[in-house]
């Protein structure tokens, strides 16, 4: 597959430079290992996977890390956390010596433990999600961004079986000890359902049998290992009584398609969920966008006890607000600002911007002005215009 060019290049080689440690996490195939061998073409490569290889590092850690040429990418490390003590150790004795240590890990849980505990200080640490559209042009809401998936869409089904199959037996069974996997896979496919809802884990865990508890300890799983995202209500009340719950995505939504069953373009545009789906891969290019330029998560809902919902805030620093409504439409109308117009007079305290966000045509055509204080712009080219 063609290397494409990936946001977070110069803030990467940015962080190696200034220094010694330099950690990447983010969810199994994503696409962490071809970005540091693109970024850092002189480095050394050990894949921390292969049965042999763990064993050396568990028997003689210090000698393992003193044979291997500088710079080096340590692939996986969350197999070898071990690892991070003498890595420390490496760095306090030549802390002069900068972009020395590559680190990736898919699963965040016991390596940020590690990090923590380990590297404070030592390490800059940033996150790789999948593709987004301003990198790739052919993600889409039906194949989403993971890379494979992008290279070959005609084994689109295959992949996406395969990577969840992978995912509960490596990654959840990594975070937490999960016995009945099934139960897991078929809770997937339940929050599938869920999809921009407002998360109610009562209303999750009947279906399944399960606790409050176990629904909450699963969902955490999901968004640690960066499958979920977990939007939360707007911290300003803008004088009304708000609602506190957050909202709930899959962070491609592509794997969100699969689990519903949406295998083809035809049944997508069909679906009961098409709307959902959209705002999810609304939300989940939101977010790319911050985390690949170095920026914190920053993305809010707004819902009040009246009923007045608004799908997504973005602060932007500065006292500034975008309002975003998306609309899974290549027609944006007036009536679909309506939500925008009523909470924007509520924001007084801020500078605002308000767009809804839909499909794009199939026609170069300009979309009709929605209201004087709201734009229309297609998800394809929203973040010339909100970011």
């Amino acid at each position: 597959m063609k290397y494409v060019r990936r946001d977070l290049e110069g803030e990467l080689r940015r962080a190696a430079s200034a220094f010694s440690a330099t950690i990447l996490t983010g969810p199994r195939r994503s696409g962490k290992t071809t970005l540091l061998q693109h970024c850092f073409p002189d480095a050394a490569y050990v894949l921390l996977e292969e049965p042999d290889v763990i064993d050396r590092v568990r028997n003689d850690p210090r000698n393992f890390l003193e044979e291997l040429r500088r710079p080096a990418i340590l692939d996986e490390i969350q197999n070898t956390p071990e690892l991070l003590n003498y890595i420390r150790a490496e760095i306090d004795a030549a802390p002069e010596e900068k972009g020395a240590w590559l680190l990736t890990g898919s699963q965040e849980a016991a390596l940020m433990q590690g990090v923590s505990e380990s590297m404070a200080g030592r390490a800059a640490v940033f996150q790789l999600l999948p593709f987004s559209y301003a990198e790739e042009p052919a993600v889409s809401l039906l194949k989403g961004g993971f890379p494979e998936v992008i290279a070959r869409p005609s084994t689109r089904d295959i992949w996406f079986r395969s990577y969840i199959q992978t995912y509960l037996e490596r990654d959840v069974r990594a975070v937490i000890a999960i016995k009945d996997l099934a139960t897991f896979r078929r809770f997937l496919a339940v929050l599938a359902t869920r999809v921009g809802q407002v998360l109610n884990k009562t209303a999750l865990a009947g279906p399944l049998g399960l606790s409050v508890p176990t629904i909450t300890e699963w969902l955490s799983v999901l968004e640690i290992t960066a499958q979920i995202i977990i939007v939360p209500p707007f911290y300003e009340n803008f004088g009304k009584r708000i609602t506190k719950a957050p909202k709930i995505y899959f962070a491609d939504s592509g794997l969100a398609s699969h689990l519903l069953g949406i295998e083809t373009e035809a049944s997508l545009r069909k679906s009961p969920f098409l709307g959902p789906l959209f705002e999810g891969l609304v939300a989940s290019e939101i977010i790319k966008q911050q985390i690949h330029h170095g920026k914190p998560k920053a993305l809010y809902h707004f819902r009040d006890r009246q009923g007045l919902e608004v799908d997504f805030i973005v602060p932007r620093g500065e006292n500034r607000l975008t309002l975003i409504e998306a609309k899974a439409t290549s027609t944006p109308r007036s009536i679909l600002a309506k939500s925008l117009r009523q909470l924007l007079p509520a924001t007084g305290g801020y500078e605002n911007d308000a767009f809804v966000v839909h499909q794009p045509a199939r026609s170069d055509t300009v979309a009709p002005a929605l209201a004087t204080s709201v734009r229309a712009v297609p998800w394809t080219k929203m973040f010339s215009h909100i970011l």
